[in-house]
């Protein structure tokens, strides 16, 4: 549903965190950033550890199992096992690497929970309106039915302890709403594994994982996505996980016929007005439930999210409009007075808007 993001930039995290730093004896925590290009996308890792040499072999080692990740569930690369999978196991049973059955079986979670709207079989689908994104020519309605025909989770069987079929075909999967996230949680695994317990992983700012705080702080400060640039939004995050998720703008396309997030149930892009993020434990929850809470709008997405445990999100329109429900973190609207009131009357001054990870103040 989702196939690319936006660059991160964390920059104002850093320069906190390389201020907090200072003020720590030699001995102390010492901050080590890197950034590396996976998955169509800049991951970042800012850690903290006992010594440099200890938080750059644990981002290191994070990285390499992004990559690995990516060579497992990649849409683009021939040779992934995602798309070995996608070419063989129309009602044949594929046996697949552990991480592609996990993130599978923790995909169908979401499709269930949602009724069907988060839905990784959307690949055909996806592939049907890519030309339309590029200014191309729209997808005929028969074209599109036949689309439709192969997209259903419920055709998708796993067969314990490691193998996958199809049960139709046609069906392809595309990972692009929960894989990101997934790495984000891997990454997070490792660097833990390295005695690391202070650190941001940050996904291209499609999806962010914390742990810990940085020095002297209770929490990482993230402000979400914010397409007003009016209401800045921010939640204070610690071992916990943030997404976000918005359909691609007609200005950014050069045409408004298409975006990049496609509705299953209708069989076309998505139409909506809002960007949303959702705060949750895991990159795996975070990502998956940003796409399906975009999809489903704030009246049937506050219904899931007060299912679940410690969670929040948040919906913003481009004209600053906002709504919100939670059953733990906050969200925070550092320009809450420029929410418009019910007479819309307008907002009193305009802010960045702008989503960036920085240090709580």
């Amino acid at each position: 549903m989702r196939w690319s993001s936006t660059p991160a930039a964390i920059a104002c995290l850093l320069a906190g965190a390389i201020l907090a730093a200072a003020a720590y004896a030699q001995d102390g925590p010492v901050l080590v950033h890197k950034t590396k290009y996976i998955m169509g996308t800049v991951y970042e890792i800012a850690a903290y550890g006992e010594s440099a040499g200890q938080a750059s072999k644990a981002i290191d080692e994070a990285f390499a199992k992004v990559l690995y990740l990516d060579s497992v569930m990649s849409n683009y690369k021939p040779e992934s096992d995602l798309n070995r999978l996608n070419r063989e196991g129309h009602f044949h049973a594929v046996s697949v690497p552990a991480d592609l059955y996990r993130v599978i079986q923790e995909s169908l979670q979401y499709s269930k929970m949602s009724e069907g709207e988060f839905d990784i079989t959307v690949a055909p689908l996806v592939d049907l309106w890519k030309a339309a994104l590029r200014g191309e020519r729209t997808p005929t309605a028969e074209e599109e039915a036949k689309a439709r025909a192969c997209v259903g989770y419920e055709k998708i069987k796993l067969i314990p302890p490691d193998q996958v079929e199809f049960e139709s075909p046609c069906m392809r999967i595309d990972l692009g709403s929960i894989g990101k996230g997934y790495a984000v949680d891997r990454a997070a695994e490792i660097l833990r594994a390295n005695g690391i317990r202070n650190a941001l992983v940050d996904a291209g700012q499609s999806s962010i994982y914390a742990l810990g705080a940085p020095p002297g702080k209770t929490a990482w400060e993230v402000h979400l996505r914010d397409p007003s640039g009016r209401v800045d939004p921010v939640v204070m995050l610690s071992e916990s996980s943030v997404s976000t998720s918005e359909q691609t703008p007609p200005s950014l396309l050069g045409n408004a016929t298409a975006g990049h997030i496609i509705d299953p149930a209708r069989g076309e892009p998505l139409k909506t007005k809002y960007a949303l993020s959702v705060v949750v434990k895991t990159g795996t929850a975070s990502d998956a439930l940003s796409t399906t809470l975009l999809l489903l709008g704030p009246e049937r997405g506050k219904a899931i999210v007060r299912r679940l445990p410690g969670a929040a999100a948040i919906w913003v329109s481009s004209a600053g409009e906002t709504e919100t429900v939670s059953t733990g973190p906050e969200i925070h609207l550092r320009n809450e007075s420029m929410v418009p009131d019910s007479a819309g009357s307008g907002f009193a001054k305009e802010a960045d808007g702008r989503g960036r990870p920085t240090l709580q103040n």
